[in-house]
């Protein structure tokens, strides 16, 4: 009982899919009668059986998809030598073929891919193809098999499809086959013409990523692989912010918020924390970073014990940090231990920053520009300086209920300052 293999898909296929099967096992096949349907990357085809007999046994089911010399039908007696070779779609030999009645879903599936084709022979018998993808008949020439002349010679529809893949027309492909055929090897060149080199790169200067530029670009780096950061936010009415800033001539806005900062971690300690290994490390001491902007970039220095300076020490400390920052003079260990950071990003003139946190710390706290807004107060319209707080944190060290509560505090603290300063 010879076995019949999925045979030679073409193109570089190496498997196909079981669509339909036209025979059932205990029909008789006569040599060449197609047997079942099978789709590929390129087509949904017929396979020709190249035996007669009885089928007795079939392997796959619809759906099922099949290598390249997978058995696919066991064919009994009588047992007859065959045809020999079979591509997919072409009978191999000039014996007639005894076709069984399509399926539903075999005509279905047939009809598609004659949509596909218009001019496609596929399932013709006495057919065979060759290696470029082009079928011819046997006994017959290339122009008995050619298309009419008022379509383009395409004998193959994998050379067709190739065609229509990449946008070319295919009446203007001048074809090498006999009587003009247009081969596969034809539509290839006319891809390649298509292919411009690449434009030269654009001019520009190199700035290498060393010194303090790297330094802050593999941190920044380092926290986005590392840190599950999520951001949380809230407008706030900072016209009062702004007067208690202008009742105290020495302090800046930056101290302010560096204050209520440092209250807000008193009462919510898990942001002042960082992630060792398996466990978070929550801090006794906060060493507050602040964002400067120098001639050679954002620099990070640190006010150490924040916790315990008074509102004026921690703006002392914070001027004196920027000026060295800024004349070039900040030592690397002012630059270095911070477990917290706030950052003034309205001097920029920005609204808001999802920022990244300065790794191995917890989280960061920005604010925006203050400017005029509808602000309603006690129930009335009004224009007030308005503001946006930000804190991006590591969820790894709490959960929003925290990092919410934390931004609450500070974001009343700047709609009250005076109340809160009058607090300590």
């Amino acid at each position: 009982m010879p076995d019949f293999r999925l045979p030679d898909l073409g193109e570089g296929l190496t498997e196909g899919e079981i669509v339909t099967w036209l025979v059932s096992v205990g029909d008789r096949v006569a040599i060449d009668q197609p047997v079942v349907e099978v789709e590929t990357a390129k087509a949904v085809v017929e396979v020709p059986c190249p035996y007669e007999g009885v089928v007795s046994a079939r392997f796959g089911e619809p759906g099922e998809q099949l290598a390249v010399g997978s058995v696919l039908l066991t064919v009994g007696e009588p047992e007859q030598s065959g045809s020999g070779n079979v591509l997919i779609g072409y009978g191999t030999s000039e014996t007639p073929r005894r076709r069984r009645r399509p399926r539903e879903s075999y005509v279905q599936h047939a009809s598609v891919l004659r949509s596909e084709h218009p001019s496609s022979t596929l399932g013709t018998p006495d057919a065979t193809v060759n290696a470029e993808g082009e079928r011819t008949g046997a006994g017959e020439s290339a122009a008995t098999v050619n298309p009419p002349a008022t379509s383009p010679a395409v004998i193959s529809p994998l050379v067709r499809q190739l065609a229509r893949d990449n946008g070319l027309a295919l009446d203007r492909i001048t074809g090498t086959g006999p009587g003009g055929v247009i081969r596969r090897a034809d539509v290839e060149r006319e891809l390649a013409a298509r292919v411009t080199p690449d434009p030269a790169p654009a001019a520009g200067r190199r700035i290498p990523l060393r010194g303090l530029r790297g330094a802050v670009a593999a941190k920044l780096a380092t926290s986005r692989r590392e840190i599950p950061e999520a951001t949380v936010w809230v407008d706030v009415d900072a016209t009062d912010f702004l007067a208690a800033r202008a009742a105290m001539p020495t302090v800046s806005l930056l101290a302010l918020l560096a204050r209520f900062t440092v209250l807000g971690l008193k009462k919510f300690p898990e942001l002042n924390s960082r992630v060792e290994g398996d466990e978070v490390v929550v801090l006794d001491q906060v060493h507050l970073g602040f964002a400067a902007q120098t001639d050679r970039g954002l620099v990070v220095p640190v006010v150490r014990d924040a916790q315990s300076l008074t509102t004026a020490e921690l703006a002392s400390a914070i001027a004196a940090h920027t000026a060295s920052a800024r004349e070039g003079k900040l030592t690397p260990a002012a630059m270095t231990g911070g477990t917290f950071t706030v950052n003034n990003y309205g001097v920029f003139g920005v609204d808001g920053s999802a920022a990244i946190i300065n790794h191995p710390e917890a989280a960061i706290l920005g604010l925006g520009r203050i400017i005029d807004r509808p602000w309603a107060v006690d129930g009335q319209l009004a224009v007030r300086k308005v503001a946006q707080l930000t804190l991006a944190f590591d969820h790894r060290v709490c959960d929003g209920g925290t990092a919410g509560g934390f931004l609450r505090f500070v974001a009343d603290c700047v709609e009250s300052p005076i109340t809160a300063l009058a607090d300590l």
